[in-house]
Formats: C-alpha cells, sequence, structure tokens
C-alpha cells in the first residue's frame, strides 16, 4: 500500500484552485445566460418594435382614408344643392307654373267667349 502524503499548504491551494474553477465555470455559465436572455429580449424588442412600425404605418393610411372621405363629403355638401331641389321649393314653383298657366288658359278662354260673342 501507498501512502500518499499532502501538505496542508498544498491542500489548501487545491480547495483554493477547485473553487476558483467551479466559481468560474458558475460565473461562464450566468454569463452565457445573460447573453441569451439578452439576445432573446433584444429580438423580442425588435419584433415589437417591427408591429409597432406596421401598426402606425396602417393608422397612418386610415388617416389619409378617413381625410378622403371628409373631402369627399364636403364635396357632396357643396354639390347637393346644385343638383337637388327640395320638395317644397318644387311644389312653391310648380304652384307658380299651375297659376300662370290657369291665368293664361282664362285669357284664351275669354278671347274665345269674346271672339265667339262678335262673330255671332
Amino acid at each position: 500500500m501507498t501512502n500518499i502524503q499532502i501538505e496542508l499548504w498544498q491542500l489548501i491551494t487545491l480547495l483554493i484552485t477547485l473553487l476558483l474553477a467551479f466559481f468560474g465555470a458558475v460565473a461562464a455559465a450566468g454569463k452565457m445566460l445573460l447573453d441569451q436572455t439578452g439576445r432573446s429580449l433584444d429580438e423580442r424588442f425588435t419584433k415589437l418594435q417591427d408591429q409597432l412600425d406596421e401598426i402606425q404605418e396602417a393608422n397612418r393610411e386610415e388617416a389619409k382614408q378617413w381625410k378622403r372621405v371628409e373631402r369627399e363629403l364636403m364635396e357632396l355638401k357643396a354639390e347637393l344643392p346644385q343638383r337637388f331641389v327640395m320638395r317644397e321649393d318644387y311644389v312653391r314653383g310648380q304652384s307658380v307654373v299651375e297659376a300662370k298657366l290657369d291665368g293664361l288658359a282664362v285669357r284664351i278662354e275669354n278671347l274665345q267667349l269674346r271672339t265667339a260673342a262678335r262673330g255671332d
């Protein structure tokens, strides 16, 4: 049987070396984990930023469409009085025309009666 003798300072050095190696491995694993987490967060933020950009572009397009609709509505409002007549205005105008026609009919009838009265 062989006896292995280790002095105290060699044992302390070996323990310190093992502890340093262990803590170094833990620190390296922690750094790798933090790097992966950082990359994952960067990817998520990039995706979110892309989605926000798409939403903003969609909002801009929607705003343009609403402005176009508002402009067309204003054009329609300006055009309506020129193209269409309200019912009351039409009835009033029609009444005037009918009154004039009635007056003309009375004159023609009076003229016919005078002509008939002279011819008898």
